[in-house]
């Protein structure tokens, strides 16, 4: 009985918070310009560029995936390499509604935490993939037709995009509610306090090369992950899992093959594995 009261209630709570921000976001995202945000990325200083990328990552709440059409665009507007990997590797780790469910179910410091460090490391990696001369690894691709970002939309248009949104994502919404109930129904207290928690230091390193291949989205991670944590499982893995999953996986990894060079390509990888057991290890310490 707890077991299913504790799944109500993570559904409940997370189809109205999914809801009311996808709404929020769906229907200013057609005032937010688009292509003078590009056209900064090509002019402006590198500092003031870094963080027209993040933003530009942040107001276009894509997976993965879908950031890779993005990026070309962007590489054939001449648009400088290390903030177009900024926002490749910021794009799909900041997406609003997720850091709002992110913020109810784990808490302010904890989303703030996380918000700061990926956001400091996609520009550090960034910049450091351009110096080292990755964008040399760059295929010259291009992509026909256009991104379909940018346009206005009425309120009941927002809402269909919504709904639209909701049903690809939530399956994984149910199955992250339903791993989440059964950890805390089933799973004892005490097993997951001895061998997750404390100082494990390993599983930090294991839980940033796993995520990988499991590609667990974000939305399915933020209940199991508040259960593990609720639970004595350290915040340190439970985020290096969230950040490697969300930030690589191998559908996109295979879409990267396309548009870069293999060495560019494990270039990424180890980036995000990088930036996830950074972040795994520095959330010890907050």
């Amino acid at each position: 009985m707890e077991t299913i009261q504790s799944f109500a209630f993570l559904v409940l709570e997370l189809t109205a918070l999914f809801l009311i921000i996808s709404f929020v976001i769906n229907f200013i995202e057609g005032y937010i310009p688009y292509e003078r945000m590009q056209q900064l990325l090509a002019e402006r200083h590198p500092i003031i560029g870094a963080m027209i990328a993040v933003l530009f990552a942040f107001v276009t709440p894509f997976c993965s995936c879908s950031t890779i059409p993005v990026v070309v665009s962007l590489l054939n507007k001449n648009v400088r390499f290390g903030l177009v990997m900024i926002f490749l590797f910021a794009s799909p780790v900041l997406d609003p509604t997720i850091l709002t469910i992110m913020t109810a179910l784990l808490g302010v410091k904890v989303a703030a935490a996380y918000t700061l460090l990926t956001t400091v490391l996609s520009i550090v990696i960034g910049f450091t993939l351009e110096a080292l001369g990755f964008e040399k690894a760059v295929k010259r691709v291009i992509v026909k037709g256009n991104v379909a970002i940018g346009k206005k939309r009425t309120m009941q248009e927002a809402w269909y995009e919504t709904l639209h949104l909701m049903k690809t994502v939530y399956p994984y919404l149910l199955t992250g509610a339903g791993v989440g109930a059964f950890i805390h129904g089933i799973v004892p207290t005490e097993w997951i306090a001895t061998y997750m928690g404390g100082d494990t230091w390993w599983l930090v390193p294991l839980a940033a090369i796993l995520g990988i291949p499991l590609y667990i989205r974000l939305a399915t991670m933020m209940p199991i992950s508040q259960m593990l944590v609720a639970k004595g499982m350290a915040l340190g893995p439970v985020m290096a899992l969230m950040i490697s999953s969300a930030g690589a996986s191998l559908p996109e990894i295979t879409l990267l093959h396309s548009i870069f060079q293999k060495k560019l390509v494990w270039a990424f990888i180890a980036s995000v594995i990088s930036m996830a057991t950074l972040s795994g290890f520095l959330f010890y310490i907050i």
